[in-house]
């Protein structure tokens, strides 16, 4: 398939919303049949539905896609409102170059020329109306220039956390402000984090992508043809939801990312740097980033209400709240998502505590980044039950 660079000026855009993962750095908050993206962080409301918030800004009311697991698309539905066909549920988790590849074949032949901006149900981006002028620019791009267009977030810091896109020659006059990409590199250890911050040339991956549909599938097709090899069953019936194509297409799919699959082999990626306040919010050390914990400054811009004691959470003592009645004492620098009961914190700096009703972590805040081992644990000893 070779897809035909357009001549439009505002193309039809959708947005599609991968809501697939389990969010295990957030456990106990989050779960298999709970995921990370209905947690509830931003002012009372839960990731997913500000990533919709979001959408809608730049694309249709008909026209805004989430794709999840079976595991929890009840949830997902309930969640989002959207109507059961605008809901793709995965037969089984197969990463995120299945599920693009799924939506794009969908929305083609549905919507045949149009663009799609692929977004993560759990990103934080307080800006949605820089972030949707963003998507217009380059669904522009992406429809007229027939290329893929990814997201690069100007480095604030040398972050080893992120993965980093190294700009490359401007796109030329017609796409003022976006950029061929050179290469995307792995997240990188200290020294080279520094040196990428200090070049000027390195940009952090938000794994935000935008491109028509066609492209997309050429440049499976070309890119990786294990993955076009699978998608057959659905090209002869791409409108179907939860049928036996589906099903089969899921089952002789590779499982890898659309990074490593598409967007690192292809020769037609551009980006777009930007300048707004981003996140992936992946583990609870970098939510706590994101409300300040530590900060002798409030930043209360995420906290929902909640009903604290002691010393004020969320002041100069750089705690932060995200529910429940919390007791604070001589304590600093903390992370606390209360529940039904009191949390007290006595004399401890640096901690995240997260209370459930059938479990509680105890973490130091820095490591919040190995949960995932406890969940691996309780996984490897039968307790489904708490995973």
């Amino acid at each position: 398939m070779v897809a035909k660079k357009q001549k439009v000026g505002r193309p039809s855009v959708h947005a599609v919303i991968l809501a697939g993962g389990a969010g295990e750095r957030f456990w106990p908050a989050s779960r298999r049949k709970y995921p990370k993206p209905l947690m509830r962080v931003v002012g009372g409301t839960s990731l997913l539905a500000a990533t919709m918030s979001r959408a809608k800004k730049f694309a249709g009311e008909d026209q805004v896609w989430i794709v999840c697991g079976k595991e929890h698309a009840k949830a997902i539905r309930e969640e989002s409102g959207l109507s059961a066909r605008r809901v793709l549920i995965e037969p089984s988790r197969k990463n995120t170059a299945m599920a693009v590849a799924w939506a794009a074949q969908r929305i083609e032949a549905e919507d045949s020329g149009s663009v799609l901006a692929i977004l993560s149900a759990d990103h934080h981006i307080p800006d949605g109306r820089a972030f949707a002028a963003s998507m217009r620019r380059c669904a522009r791009a992406a429809a007229s220039a027939g290329v893929l267009v990814t997201l690069g977030v100007i480095p604030t810091r040398p972050d080893t956390g992120y993965g980093y896109i190294q700009q490359g020659k401007s796109a030329g006059g017609s796409f003022p402000g976006l950029y061929r990409v050179r290469r995307f590199v792995e997240k990188p250890d200290a020294k080279r984090a520094q040196r990428y911050l200090a070049s000027s040339q390195y940009l952090w991956n938000a794994g935000v992508f935008v491109f028509s549909a066609a492209t997309m599938l050429g440049e499976i097709e070309v890119c990786a043809p294990d993955l076009h090899r699978a998608l057959s069953p659905l090209r002869s019936k791409p409108q179907g939801r939860n049928s036996s194509a589906v099903a089969a297409a899921y089952r002789r799919a590779p499982s890898v990312p659309i990074d490593i699959a598409v967007m690192e082999r292809s020769r037609k990626v551009w980006t777009l740097p930007v300048d707004f306040a981003w996140s992936d919010v992946g583990t609870w050390a970098s939510l706590g980033e994101e409300l300040g914990v530590g900060s002798r400054t409030p930043a209360d811009r995420l906290v929902r209400g909640v009903r604290t004691s002691g010393r004020r959470a969320g002041g100069d003592d750089g705690n932060r709240v995200l529910g429940g009645e919390v007791l604070l004492e001589d304590s600093a620098s903390n992370l606390v998502w209360g529940g039904e009961r009191l949390v007290a914190l006595l004399g401890v700096e640096g901690l995240v505590v997260v209370d459930t009703e059938d479990a509680i972590l105890i973490a130091d805040i820095d490591r919040s980044h190995e949960v995932r081992k406890l969940v691996a644990t309780l996984a490897k000893g039968g307790r489904k039950d708490l995973t």
